[in-house]
């Protein structure tokens, strides 16, 4: 397999595993390429390579950014502004979990907890419905809870053991 074609490859492929972390395609393929880049890039360089236009650069660019995940570079003498990618994948891991939470479990516990104090109603669907969102309040309440644990502690045991067992 060629270079470009190996490139072409992994950026597509990011592309799609961005939806899985919560962020549109063009966002991850943006990220891909400042991850893998050697130098910042400026976003007529994103646009250029990516095929997009200035407005979804630029949108996808500030996205980034507001993840934590990008940042911008200014270069002396150049007006231009330039983009590069946080490189340490442990920080980036951390930082998707932190939006991810924000964004998604967060919210789901609000609902979770006003849906399952609702007027008391003796009916055996209510029953069974308070008893239901009530496990899965507790569980995603759980799951919330270790996962802010694992972000919390940048290099703990169970951080360690968490990643050994992955690679």
């Amino acid at each position: 397999m060629e270079f470009t074609d190996a490139k072409a490859q992994f950026l597509q492929t990011w592309g799609a595993l961005g939806s899985q972390w919560g962020i549109n395609k063009t966002m991850a393929q943006i990220h891909a390429l400042l991850m893998i880049s050697p130098e910042s890039l400026s976003m007529e360089e994103v646009m250029e390579e990516l095929k997009i236009s200035r407005g979804n650069a630029s949108m996808n660019l500030r996205g980034l950014i507001d993840w934590g995940i990008v940042y911008k570079e200014y270069k002396p003498g150049e007006r231009r502004e330039y983009f590069v990618a946080d490189q340490d994948v442990d920080s980036l891991a951390r930082k998707i979990a932190i939006e991810r939470s924000r964004r998604e479990v967060k919210p789901a516990l609000r609902v979770l907890e006003g849906v399952k104090n609702f007027d008391d109603d003796s009916s055996k669907e209510a029953q069974k419905f308070k008893k239901k969102t009530q496990e899965l309040h507790d569980f995603v309440e759980k799951a919330d809870t270790m996962l802010e644990k694992i972000i919390n502690q940048k290099e703990n045991w169970i951080t360690k053991t968490i990643m050994k067992l992955m690679t």
